[in-house]
């Protein structure tokens, strides 16, 4: 009989498979395979929050075939990933399927390399009940939070919401700096720039510093200008020179926040995004003549260990690429912060001599860019020190002082492969050299140039930067990290315009609630405190029923008071309102959310049902007939750009609008990128123009038309299982059909039709509702509610004009456009 391996995914699983050979069968579970239910809390918390697990609905097939499986086999091993989730889906699968301690072990793979894989199978151990029950624990956790705190919600602001333990706090952060920057008092401040000359013709500036006594701050105009006024036509001597060596240490390599961070950085990747190519990086991807081959580490991780092998072997490729001197002559090794859990090694490729040019034929672009970028933080992070030539120097005049700094690169260690990106672009600038020049050499001012400035108020969080901050503050782990942003988008709690986040009316509504009357959710401490609590449990050193107690207690109290307080009181999201005045009523227009995401609506519903979608102008002009041309989102969510009078102008693209003109007939020009060759150009889309500028070269004509076959050979794949999909769905339908007729008949009558607020009961006709009954319905049922109340009123209003004019009796055809 074979063995039987069960990992989550297809992908691993293949990869896994490839290296154990015919002895081993490799399934794939797809995640969990059992869960608490979603359609009830399912937490027993009188009974010391005992938990129901069923299997997960639409899991049976896969079910069956791993039942099937483990009866062929004789020994099972459990290889699902190495962290709190992974310990968990193990444990439930063992459960599931009740299987035996002698018939089934743990196994881990920390990289899936065929060493790594081989070690793993022979080094099998028991599952850690400690990591299974602090997983246990965060679920049951965010359970109780999710179904008793969100349907208060719903109660006091509006139906729909949820709340969860880590998304709330991560939504507060948000809304906190936010109010930081609406308290902002800026304060003016002024500098002063002189651009200086050398005899020998050399330039650079310098900054105004202050004068003998030291550093003077610049407050306002007048003392700004005295200054410019007493240097103005005087000679500048350069002072004293301060020349020194500065050393650059290199990052550490990547764990899972900094990686995201970076990514964000400088791919623009969302943390959503980088995890999900990790995952296919760590799992393996298919490289020719290597086969498949996982090719980084496992990527859920907060330590900065490296492995001895790992360490030694960037040492060796160092050495032979770079040179002896790039390498400082033992690892490096980082230390990792206290709260770590420390399970696994940190992000690094697994061979380091697979070097990202050389696999690049095998990866996407995506896949290319993230593996480059921890490919590159891993060699970086073991190699030399970079070595900097610092100067600076005051220039005087006057009494006055001016200073100029700049450096060289006398050595470039580890920049040679990488540099960390900064959220601060300041920062991130390089000093520039400076010109020779000697103690007491004279100067020619060739500008003097005073500027005022205005303090700045803290930036908005992007999503590395809220990353960072949560690390900072110990809220969430590796795993919550990437998930919780996008929970907090998705829930409209959070919005990204360019790639700042902002806070919501509702986020702002919903987070003044929880911090009112929820410490134990919205407090920062509390969440910090929860996740060293489930460290514990994780090390075996608390129980975690005893953490679900503890926390209970406060939690249900504060549920209670929250009743008492907010009795009778419900708390009014205001609508976030624009400068876009309604056509029929002239408000001003509100955004509101929908199914297919924001969009612009009066704010005289009922009376007004106009709505708009939200647009943006580009500040292009049409090329068909000269209106604005402005970017919309699909109902898939895919951006494209279209006239702004439209459907009057039928014009759309995809292509980028550019603000600037065609140099043959003054259109604006748009921006396209070819799918098949990546070529980028500049067009005039006017008909009859024609004109074309090249903005980048793209791939040989023969790896286009490889592309253009890659993309159709998709395309007809996608075509295929959406027509498999359909025609399996009519199949089933078509077999149900009958059951269902069978149950109408057979059901009850009230029960058969679902009632609508706006019908009547007795003789299901339409009923205008007052405003504060439309605002608690659900946006589904406003939505088809202000459907019905337009229809209502044409109907009402054709009635109204038939009676007048006494007309002959309508056709079909007119009664369907009255109703329209």
């Amino acid at each position: 009989m074979s063995k039987l391996v069960i990992v989550e995914s297809p992908a691993k699983a293949k990869t896994i498979g490839k290296y154990l050979g015919s002895g081993y069968v490799v399934k794939a579970s797809m995640g969990h395979l059992r869960d608490l239910p979603k359609k009830k809390m399912s937490v027993d918390i009188e009974h010391d929050f005992k938990p129901e697990y069923v299997p997960i609905e639409g899991k049976d097939k896969i079910i069956k075939e791993i039942r099937s499986e483990i009866r062929k086999s004789d020994f099972v091993y459990l290889a699902t990933d190495p962290d709190r989730e992974g310990e968990a889906i193990s444990w439930h699968i063992k459960e599931l399927f009740k299987l035996k301690d002698k018939d089934s072990k743990r196994v881990t793979f920390n990289e899936i390399t065929k060493p790594a894989v081989k070690y793993g199978i022979e080094h099998p151990r028991d599952i850690d009940i400690d990591l299974v029950n602090a997983q246990q624990a965060r679920r049951i956790l965010d359970r109780i939070v999710g179904y008793e705190l969100s349907p208060f919600l719903w109660r006091k602001v509006k139906r729909g919401l949820s709340a969860g333990r880590v998304q709330s706090v991560a939504t507060r952060l948000v809304v906190d700096r936010e109010n930081e920057i609406r308290a902002f008092v800026p304060e003016e401040y002024w500098t002063i720039e002189a651009l200086l000359q050398t005899e020998d013709g050399g330039r650079f500036t310098a900054r105004y510093y202050g004068d003998a006594s030291g550093k003077v701050e610049l407050k306002n105009e007048e003392q700004t200008q005295a200054i410019v006024d007493a240097v103005s036509g005087k000679p500048f001597t350069v002072g004293d020179i301060k020349r020194g060596k500065k050393k650059r240490t290199p990052a550490p390599p990547f764990i899972t926040s900094t990686l995201q961070q970076e990514a964000s950085r400088k791919l623009n990747m969302t943390p959503r995004r980088t995890m999900s190519i990790a995952q296919e990086l760590y799992e393996g991807i298919e490289l020719g003549e290597y086969g498949l081959t996982g090719l980084i580490t496992y990527m859920r991780t907060d330590s900065l260990r490296l492995s001895d092998e790992a360490t030694a072997a960037a040492a060796g490729f160092i050495r032979g690429r770079y040179g002896e001197e790039y390498y400082p002559g033992k690892p490096r090794v980082f230390k990792t912060k206290g709260n770590a859990q420390d399970a696994h090694e940190a992000i690094r490729p697994s061979d380091v001599k697979l070097l990202p040019d050389e696999i690049r034929q095998y990866l996407t672009p995506d896949q290319y860019k993230l593996y480059r970028l921890i490919w590159s933080r891993f060699v970086a992070c073991q190699m030399a020190d970079a070595l900097l030539d610092t100067v600076s120097a005051d220039i005087v005049c006057e009494g006055q002082v001016f200073r100029a700094s700049g450096h060289t690169v006398a050595f470039p260690g580890f920049t040679a492969v990488y540099e960390e990106g900064t959220d601060d672009e300041k920062k991130g600038e390089a000093g520039k050299p400076l010109p020779r020049f000697a103690e007491g050499d004279m100067l020619t001012v060739q500008k003097l140039d005073p500027a005022q400035h205005f303090t700045q108020p803290p930036a908005r969080y992007t999503e590395a930067s809220l990353i960072r901050a949560m690390e900072e503050r110990g809220i969430g782990r590796p795993s919550t990290y990437a998930p919780t942003i996008s929970t907090i988008l998705d829930r409209d709690y959070v919005t990204k315009e360019n790639r700042a986040l902002r806070p919501t009316p509702l986020g702002e509504g919903v987070t003044g609630l929880l911090v009112d009357e929820f410490k134990s959710v919205a407090d920062y401490e509390f969440t910090a405190n929860m996740e060293e609590q489930l460290d514990e449990v994780e090390a075996g050193k608390l129980d975690y029923i005893q953490l679900l107690h503890k926390f209970y207690d406060g939690f249900e109290s504060a549920l209670k008071q929250a009743e008492v307080d907010l009795e009778g009181k419900r708390i009014k999201i205001q609508d976030e309102v624009t400068d876009v005045i309604c056509d029929k009523c002239g408000r001003n227009m509100v955004i509101k959310s929908g199914r297919f995401g924001k969009f612009l609506a009066c704010p005289g519903f009922p009376e007004c049902t106009n709505t708009k979608p939200i647009t943006e102008d580009t500040g292009a002009a049409c090329p068909m007939c000269g209106a604005k041309v402005v970017k919309k989102k699909s109902a898939r969510g895919y951006v494209y750009y279209s006239c702004d009078t439209y459907p009057t102008c039928q014009f759309m693209t995809w292509d980028k609008p550019l603000k600037t003109k065609c140099p043959q007939c003054d259109s604006s020009l748009f921006r396209h990128t070819d799918r098949d060759s990546k070529e980028v150009t500049d067009v005039c889309l006017r008909e009859g123009c024609g004109y074309k500028e090249l903005v980048k070269e793209g791939v040989s004509p023969e790896e286009a038309e490889k592309n253009r076959q890659r993309r159709e050979a998709r395309a007809a794949k996608a075509a295929e299982r959406a027509a498999a999909k359909a025609a399996a769905e009519a199949a089933g339908e078509a077999e149900e059909k009958p059951k269902k007729v069978t149950k109408k008949a057979t059901a009850n009558k009230s029960a058969a039709k679902k009632q609508v607020p706006w019908m009547t009961k007795t003789t299901n006709r339409f009923k205008k509702l007052k405003d504060e009954d439309v605002q608690a319905l659900t946006k589904t049922q406003q939505g088809q509610y202000a459907k019905a109340l337009a229809k209502y009123e044409a109907e009402k209003a054709a009635e109204k004009a038939a009676k007048a004019k006494k007309p002959a009796r309508k056709s079909a055809k007119e009664k369907e456009a009255a109703d329209e």
